[in-house]
Order: C-alpha cells, then sequence, then structure tokens
C-alpha cells in the first residue's frame, strides 16, 4: 500500500522495557486525580449514550478480494442491550478510512477504545499489525476512529505508525491501550482529561497523544520525532504481547503493565513489567517486573478501592495448564504488592476441571459483576482445553469476587457441550480466547462475551451468555457472527479481538 509518512497523532515517547524515555516531554502542572479504574467503568461509549458498546475485530476477513485484510464491527447498546442491527462494519475499504485493504494486513488484530479529545465520546483504535508500508512487510499500523453523536465512521478516520521509522516485521499495532498515563500539556488543564494512547510493536511500547487545541483534522507529528530501539539483547530479550491499565498506586494518572514472553536462551516465559503513570511521561516510573503473562487484567478484585493485577501465566514453566495471580495494589505510591496474594489453577480447590497441558488456563481474562453484589468477579479463558477427546475446543471458567479477593465459592465453567450453550465442541475452536464481560444494558449484571474465532474452521463466533442474581447463566445464551451484522464469514477469525 502507499506509504503514509504524516502521523495522525503526537508521538510522545519511545520508552525500551525499562521505562527509559527516549523522547522526553517538559514538566507538567498537577492534574485532576485519576480514579481506581473501577470494573464498573468502561471507555467505549461510542455513540454518547451512556451504554457501552462493543468493538470486535475479524483480522482474517477477505475484503475487496484481498485475504486476510480484516475488519472491526461496532454494535451499540441501548436499555435494550447488545445490539446485532445498530452496527458499522468498518475496514481498509470503507470511504474515508486511509490506505486500502491488502492480503495479510491484519486489520482489527487489537482494539482498543478511550476518549483522546476530551469530547464525551470515546474514539477507537484499531491496529493492523500486518500493514506492508514502503516494501516493508508486517511494520504495521493503526487507525483512529473517532466517536461521535453517530458512533463512528470512516470519513474522519486518521492513520498511525512509528513516527520516526517504521521497520519490517515490527508489527506495529499488536497490542493497544488508552488511558491517562501522563499531561499531554502541561500549560492546558483541560488536556489533562485526554486519554493517551499506548502502542505495542514485537519489541518496543510507544505513547501517543492529541495535541492541545488540536481537533482531530489538524493532527502533526511531535517536534523532532523519535526512534524505536530493541529492549534487551537477544540472549535475555522479551517479545511484547499484551497491555493492561490502571491505578495500583494511588495517584492521579493511569498506570500500565505490559506482559511478553521471553526469547533468546530461555524463551517463552511469560513476563510482565508495570509503569506507573506520571505528570511528566519521561518521569513514568518503574513498577515492578512480575512472573507470568502473557495474559492481564485489572481490577479491583479485593473491593478496597485500589486497582489489582491479574496475571495469566500460560508461558514455559508456568503451572500445568496455565495459572492467574493477583497482584494487590498496596494502597500507596509505591504501587502493586511484589508478591501475589492468590495464585489459582484448574487444580485448586472449588475450581471445576482438571489442569492439562496445553489448556492455556488464563491466556485471556475479564472483571465484571456477573451477579449483582457490587465485587468484580473473573472471567478466564482456556482456549486450549481439551472437550472429552476434542482438542482445543476451549471453555470459560468465572472466580467470584469477594471481600477479600476472588473466591472459587460459586465458581463455574461452560463450554459448547454445556446444556444450554448452543452449537457443540469441535477440534480448534478456541473458545474463549477472547472473553469480555459487559453491562450492556446497564442493569447491574455484566454478562458474558465468549469468543471462538477457530469456529467453522476459523470463520469466528461470539457467544452471548446472561447474567443473573446467581452469575452468569447459559439459559438464553445466543450466537451472532460476521454474516449477522453484514461483514464478510469466511476464516474471518471473527473475535480474535473485543474492546474490554
Amino acid at each position: 500500500m502507499r506509504y503514509f509518512r504524516s502521523v495522525a497523532l503526537t508521538a510522545t515517547a519511545v520508552f525500551t522495557l525499562s521505562g527509559g524515555a527516549l523522547v522526553a516531554a517538559p514538566a507538567a502542572q498537577a492534574s485532576v486525580p485519576f480514579p481506581s479504574i473501577g470494573w464498573q467503568q468502561r471507555n467505549c461509549d461510542y455513540d454518547g449514550n451512556g451504554y457501552d458498546d462493543v468493538l470486535t475485530g475479524a483480522p482474517g476477513a477477505t475484503v475487496g478480494g484481498a485475504s486476510g485484510a480484516g475488519y472491526v464491527t461496532v454494535q451499540y447498546s441501548s436499555s435494550s442491550g447488545l445490539s446485532t442491527t445498530k452496527r458499522s462494519v468498518l475496514n481498509q475499504n470503507t470511504s474515508g478510512v486511509p490506505g486500502g485493504a491488502e492480503a495479510g494486513d491484519g486489520l482489527g488484530r487489537a482494539v482498543a477504545s478511550g476518549d483522546l479529545d476530551n469530547d464525551g465520546y470515546d474514539d477507537a483504535i484499531v491496529g493492523i499489525p500486518g500493514e506492508d508500508l514502503a516494501g516493508l512487510s508486517d511494520a504495521g499500523g493503526a487507525i483512529v476512529f473517532w466517536g461521535s453523536p453517530t458512533g463512528l465512521h470512516g470519513s474522519d478516520s486518521i492513520w498511525l505508525e512509528n513516527p520516526d521509522q517504521p521497520r519490517a516485521g515490527a508489527n506495529f499495532g499488536r497490542a493497544i491501550e488508552a488511558a491517562r498515563y501522563f499531561a499531554p500539556d502541561p500549560a492546558d488543564p483541560d488536556a489533562n482529561l485526554r486519554d493517551s494512547i499506548a502502542v505495542l510493536e514485537n519489541d518496543t511500547l510507544l505513547f501517543f497523544t492529541v495535541p492541545p487545541g488540536a481537533v482531530a483534522q489538524q493532527l502533526k507529528p511531535a517536534a523532532g520525532g523519535s526512534r524505536a530501539l530493541d529492549v534487551a539483547p537477544a540472549a535475555d530479550g522479551l517479545a511484547l504481547r499484551s497491555l493492561s491499565h490502571g491505578n495500583y498506586n494511588e495517584d492521579s494518572w493511569a498506570d500500565l503493565a505490559i506482559s511478553g514472553v521471553t526469547t533468546g536462551d530461555k524463551p517463552g516465559a511469560g513476563v510482565t513489567q508495570v509503569l506507573h503513570g506520571a505528570p511528566d511521561v519521561g518521569a513514568m516510573g518503574d513498577g515492578g517486573t512480575f512472573e507470568g503473562g502473557p495474559g492481564i487484567n485489572s481490577s479491583d478484585f479485593n473491593h478496597d478501592g485500589q486497582d489489582d493485577l491479574a496475571i495469566g501465566n500460560t508461558g514455559s514453566g508456568s503451572p500445568l495448564g496455565g495459572s492467574v495471580s493477583v497482584y494487590l495494589g498496596k494502597g500507596d505510591l509505591s504501587g502493586l504488592d511484589p508478591a501475589p496474594s492468590q495464585t489459582w489453577t484448574q487444580d485448586s480447590a472449588g475450581v471445576p476441571g482438571v489442569a492439562e497441558a496445553g489448556d492455556m488456563w488464563g491466556s485471556e481474562m475479564s472483571s465484571g459483576d456477573t451477579n449483582g453484589d457490587g465485587r468484580p468477579d473473573l472471567a478466564i479463558g482456556a482456549p486450549g482445553e481439551d472437550i472429552g477427546s476434542t482438542p482445543d475446543a476451549g471453555a470459560v471458567w468465572t472466580l467470584r469476587g469477594g471481600p477479600g479477593g476472588l473466591t472459587a465459592t460459586g465458581a463455574r465453567s461452560f463450554d459448547q457441550n454445556h446444556a444450554g450453550i448452543p452449537g457443540t465442541a469441535e477440534a480448534s475452536d478456541r473458545w474463549g480466547a477472547q472473553v469480555r464481560l459487559i453491562d450492556a444494558d446497564k442493569n447491574g449484571l455484566f454478562g458474558l462475551l465468549a469468543a471462538a474465532p477457530g469456529e467453522n474452521t476459523n470463520d469466528g463466533f461470539v457467544w452471548v451468555l446472561p447474567a443473573s442474581s446467581s452469575g452468569l447463566v447459559a439459559t438464553g445464551t445466543w450466537t451472532y457472527d460476521g454474516a449477522r451484522l453484514g461483514a464478510p464469514v469466511a476464516n474471518a477469525q471473527f473475535g480474535a479481538a473485543i474492546d474490554e
């Protein structure tokens, strides 16, 4: 495709794994305090009607004859819940969207949301890690779609890429997260309320923000630019894979968890590092390094008003089948406790099932109150779970929230052979490869979106499990795929990404 040299958002900094800023912003004034993100909060209301919408990626879809070009769907919610009729389908052949659909782009492999311009409408950021730029294979890019009273459209969308120099194989946009990590402009207090974007390449973390006073059509690149560097020598490097944000240290800024797997001599082990937000992006501090990954999720699991971090450990050296460890925010500026308060596996007392090699239990997680008791529960995906003799059919668990943290009391598991769940468990469905708890109708109960991107030989489907006063239930579960939303189906991997 054409080479996009204009950078749509201001690149504020590029970080190495150790957290050292290569480009620093000026010192900033104090900001409005950033609260615990809370499991009640989401930032995916694209039409501003007060209900959380759903952004779903289908990175394998054929668009305009281009296999694997990919698309995203947007489903708008209301008091009636999640809609399959009020929706949008967006891709690089949509009018106004930068570029054009090409084979292997993988648009929708990663998705995120945040209010980037503080206009009251959440905006969507869509990763395209397979994008080729100026002959550089898989350099990657991303597109920002701006929220409005009528939701997301292609007409005002903008392009985002590595602001210094795209690199072959970098896969810019492989993971994205938006929050208030720092002050976009110390001289503009209103700007401090804007979310900024964190974007992963395979080995680099980059931050972007909207210039103060700018509108979508007037964005410009950062003065001086920046340069991406490898995070570590090959012998002990880290391949970055996922992001999550929360407020772990009770200050005015969002903190960021970055997770991946080791490379080099001892590859495949999960590692997670936390960066503490700060008024100045260059002052973002080291919040600690933790064993496990690349699955991560932030929430207030012990219900003390302080965000905590759940880390799914599914890499080499992890417990059999995978595990989930919870690190508690300590309620002071030091951030997360270095030791986990809880570690769960399928062999933990009260947890349904038995841990087996390859389950990938904890590779995907989401938090929300599934039973209305005011405490966050945790949904845990295990896309590698075998159902009977059917390999990699996949399953989902929920652990209930309690006064002191997660509990196995009331823990449940679901799969496609569960009574009331439509369909049948089949090999390589990977049911639970994406899980999202969402309160679409704002009734205080978070239902489950469980995606199986491998369903129907990689077409992909999403299941909607209702919530009740006893938690998630199978009765009343319904499904949808790309076809129901007016989008291509064949090999789409629909549900490979769903925004939290």
